[in-house]
């Protein structure tokens, strides 16, 4: 996810239909250039060398009885559509879930994980971390670092992460939902883009995303695995 605004112009994406190393390719409305979704930011056509490059935010794969429970006044996109489509959960790709073979060709394979294992994937600069979702479900408060920042991903019971800057805190446990305890026994509030201890101090979310272990792996080969 990103912020299309950049230097005030704003960069209307669409689906380009075209992959590079399996990873989507979108494209903007004005100029067709054509955007790395990993690396929000022109790969190809006039926007290229420009340097333009989205700001990433985060955002959370969770379940949907998970996410209505901490907010149930979230508004959900209608299914009506007016379109006659089975817009069921894993309707589309069903099948291709189903087995780890892959769609199409990528320039290496990484056998730490099968291919279509889930990791949290980030990036900092020029150095990418990948942590496996299934170490993360066995470890629900974990502490790590990435180039010069600190970070805690929190793993509540539905598998979901979210990741946040810790900076020198260090966090022991939290309840799945909405407090975490630090070292000190401090209660932070766990909220959607930060945690907060007090009206003067938090810790900001850390972008982040879900991304198959081959996809991710494709695209940045120098990655460190966490699994």
């Amino acid at each position: 996810m990103y912020q299309t605004n950049v230097n005030g112009i704003h960069h209307e994406l669409g689906t380009s239909g075209f992959l590079y190393r399996s990873n989507q390719l979108m494209y903007d409305h004005a100029t067709k250039s054509m955007w790395s979704t990993l690396q929000g930011k022109p790969v190809i056509g006039a926007l290229v060398d420009k340097g333009i490059e989205l700001k990433r935010l985060h955002l959370v794969t969770t379940t949907w009885g998970q996410w209505k429970k901490n907010h149930p006044d979230t508004t959900v996109l209608s299914v009506n559509t007016g379109h006659s489509r089975d817009y069921g959960e894993g309707v589309a790709y069903r099948d291709y879930f189903g087995t780890d073979e892959l769609m199409f060709t990528v320039p290496k394979l990484d056998k730490r994980l099968k291919n279509k294992d889930e990791v949290v994937a980030l990036r900092d600069n020029k150095q990418q971390m990948a942590l496996a979702a299934k170490f993360l479900i066995k470890n629900p408060v974990y502490h790590q670092r990435l180039g010069e920042k600190n970070f805690v991903v929190l793993t509540d019971k539905s598998g979901a992460n979210r990741v946040f800057y810790s900076d020198d805190v260090k966090f022991k446990s939290w309840d799945n939902r909405s407090t975490a305890i630090d070292e000190k026994g401090r209660k932070w509030i766990v909220g959607e883009s930060e945690l907060k201890l007090d009206d003067k101090t938090t810790l900001k979310r850390m972008p982040s995303h879900r991304a198959f272990w081959f996809g991710w792996y494709a695209q940045y080969p120098d990655t460190k695995l966490i699994k």
